[in-house]
């Protein structure tokens, strides 16, 4: 006795058990898959379409007719179009009473419409029965057999692409290359056979000027990275916050308190001091 595997795909229509005839509206991929799994199982198949001439996509033992004419050979029509196209089936309305419509569309976001596609069908042909199928199986599924399915993703739908967080990504990633390149670069010049062939200007720019905008870049590179983590209770487990926050107390007080320094009321002092100004000097 013979054991067939359910992941193998039959190469010859089964003749010796012929079924009614189904008819598919539309022949695209879902529905040149789906058809040729029918005419696999015993069915006949007529596909409605716009354009009647054969194609080499079209399964051999299938047949290509006008919408009209190919709703009159089948009392199941499967609508495997999408939901902008219905509108061509408003004219059919006495040709598809009291025929199953089967539903087989997903739209591409959730709540795209007050309806669902289904609902939406039913209510341009309120004469016709309207089932909902084959939703959350795809094409590729229908071609490969139950081996490959696993691969398609959930509900045969494409989530469309969110762009909430992309500048927080971004800006993590060019924050931290640059305040690395910085590092980088302070790293270099510290070196003495570099400090002793810059002058003391150069050198101080470096270490100095390009010094803290290094420390902001790489400080903003981890708030960044935080995000809103900092205003969530849940952040703060056992009372005690992560790692990357107590890694920030001590380049935001050295900022602070730079940014305090460079007030002219507080800098000028100070530099009077450095050249050595004294409030009440001993000699005159």
């Amino acid at each position: 006795m013979n054991k067939n595997s359910s992941n193998t795909m039959a190469l010859a229509p089964n003749t010796s058990n012929k079924r009614e005839t189904v008819c598919i509206f539309g022949t695209g991929d879902f529905g040149r898959a789906l058809g040729h799994k029918m005419i696999q199982s015993g069915y006949s198949v007529v596909y409605g379409s716009r354009s009647t001439q054969i194609s080499n996509l079209i399964p051999k033992d299938a047949e290509v007719l006008g919408h009209a004419e190919a709703a009159q050979r089948a009392a199941i029509i499967i609508i495997a179009i999408q939901r902008q196209h219905y509108n061509f089936l408003t004219p059919l309305a006495e040709v598809l009473r009291g025929k199953v419509l089967v539903d087989i569309s997903n739209n591409l976001k959730l709540n795209q419409y007050p309806e669902s596609n289904a609902e939406h069908l039913a209510q341009l042909l309120p004469g016709s029965k309207v089932v909902k199928a084959f939703n959350t199986v795809s094409a590729w599924a229908l071609q490969s057999g139950t081996l490959d399915a696993s691969r398609q993703v959930l509900n045969n739908k494409t989530e469309p692409l969110d762009h909430t967080n992309a500048w927080l990504s971004d800006s993590y990633l060019a924050l931290g290359i640059l305040g690395f390149f910085l590092f980088v670069l302070l790293g270099i010049t510290s070196l003495p056979s570099v400090s002793n062939n810059v002058n003391w200007r150069e050198f101080r720019f470096v270490q100095s000027k390009l010094g803290y905008l290094a420390l902001i870049l790489c400080t903003a590179h981890t708030l960044v990275y935080g995000g809103k983590w900092f205003l969530s209770p849940s952040a703060y487990k056992w009372y005690l916050p992560n790692i990357y926050i107590l890694s920030l107390i001590v380049p935001c007080a050295v900022l602070v308190v730079k940014f305090v320094l460079i007030f002219p009321c507080v800098d000028k002092p100070l530099t009077q001091i450095r050249q050595g100004w004294e409030r009440n000097p001993k000699y005159t």
